[in-house]
């Protein structure tokens, strides 16, 4: 078996997920029928919201069912910007930050050159974290009126780095508008409270936390106005429609409590194990250079289970290559279009070159990870390197446009 070192990317299906999957997926029963079996479905689908809400700190009503996290980020976008521009036109402005997944990112883009959206991308510093002296400046300069909403994920796919919410909703409360937070990454990793945070929407996934692909949830305020992006049977307070997907739901249930119930425990042991994968890093290689915050230095302000470094010289590509032919799998967190390397939009927002970003290696660790996994990566890593600092960057003529630069 190879050593899996991606678990942002999707983390395998949870022994108790597995098992509410297997025991409801054989029963038939649409959860919108009022015979004996839609009425079965719909207790497991309501179970399942009671206990979702319970382990994101919502109430059970907040939580809409949706099939993952990209559309949950799209109803979110979409529907909270054409609410807020419906009732007053000149709100056509959304702040957002530059390092946000492709989810939120394209949505936004097409926002502004189909709706009549106007972006403002929120720089971040050198360790991802976004700035709140911009975000305070756009808010306080006037502008204010103009803005439709401001969307901040709550922790980096990419680096790890955990965003300060917390300031960036008492920011936005001063002046009423509602933000939302990809919180896909955070949720199940570390302390994730709806609730608590003030957020007007926040975006989950199953498959990022160990229940199957194919279902999450937009967690949305009960008080807050959100237009529809798709039409239909309005099955989740009317703002989402399709018929639920009951299995699915239950296991995602199911993975959410687990890993709340367990997250103090198992977030430490990996902690544990993504210090070890840095410090073996450090010592292999010593140019690496890790990105995100240091968790030595800042302990609580990156995910446990992400390690995030750029190898200079070397081509992100021809290493997980290598990698991946010694049994160890990690990701590039960039996009490849027709065969030419393209470096990572959150490491040029972060202030990254393209040849330094293009080096870029990520290795995430789940509830699967194991100190096997990390000893067979600690071995693999220097040929694996050397093999890709030999073999050297890859010539490219790059037309790359970020966030932070349009």
């Amino acid at each position: 078996m190879p050593v899996y070192l991606d678990h942002a990317a999707t983390t395998p299906i949870s022994a108790p997920a597995l098992a509410a999957l297997t025991s409801v997926i054989t029963r038939s029963g649409n959860p919108s029928s009022l015979h004996g079996s839609g009425r079965r479905a719909r207790a497991t689908v309501e179970a399942a919201r009671e206990t979702i809400a319970a382990a994101a700190g919502a109430h059970p009503t907040e939580v809409i069912f949706t099939s993952g996290g990209t559309e949950a980020d799209n109803l979110a976008v979409k529907g909270l910007f054409w609410s807020r521009n419906a009732a007053e036109p000149r709100r056509t402005r959304i702040l957002v930050s530059s390092i946000e997944h492709a989810a939120v990112q394209d949505t936004v883009e097409w926002l502004e050159k189909h709706e009549g959206a106007e972006v403002l991308w929120l720089p971040v510093d050198e360790h991802g974290t976004v700035s709140l002296t911009a975000l305070k400046k756009e808010l306080d300069d006037g502008g204010a009126d103009s803005v439709a909403l401001v969307t901040c994920m709550w922790a980096n796919n990419e680096v790890g780095t955990i965003e300060p919410i917390a300031a960036i909703v008492a920011l936005a409360a001063e002046y009423g508008i509602p933000v939302h937070s990809d919180a896909v990454q955070a949720f199940g990793s570390i302390p994730v409270n709806f609730k608590d945070s003030g957020l007007a929407a926040m975006s989950i996934s199953g498959h990022k936390i160990g229940g199957p692909v194919g279902v999450g949830a937009l967690l949305l305020g009960r008080a807050v106005s959100l237009t529809p992006v798709q039409h239909g049977g309005g099955q989740e307070r009317t703002v989402r429609s399709g018929t639920l997907d009951t299995a699915g739901i239950a296991a995602f249930a199911a993975a959410a409590q687990d890993v709340t119930e367990n997250m103090a425990t198992e977030s430490n042991r990996i902690a544990g194990l993504r210090d070890q994968i840095i410090d073996a890093v450090r010592q292999a290689v010593p140019d690496a250079v890790l990105r995100g915050t240091d968790p030595a230095d800042h302990p609580n302000a990156r995910l446990p289970g992400n390690a995030h470094f750029t190898f200079p010289g070397c081509e992100g590509d021809s290493l997980l290559f290598l990698l991946d032919m010694a049994g160890v799998e990690s990701s590039t967190g960039s996009a490849c279009t027709a065969g030419v390397p393209r470096p990572s939009h959150v490491l040029l927002a972060m202030g990254l070159d393209e040849d330094t970003a293009r080096g870029a290696q990520r290795f995430s660790l789940g509830h699967t990870s194991s100190q096997q996994d990390v000893d067979a990566f600690v071995a693999a890593l220097p040929q694996a390197h050397a093999m890709a600092k030999q073999a050297g960057m890859a010539g490219h003529q790059s037309r790359i446009q970020t966030a932070s630069t349009r």
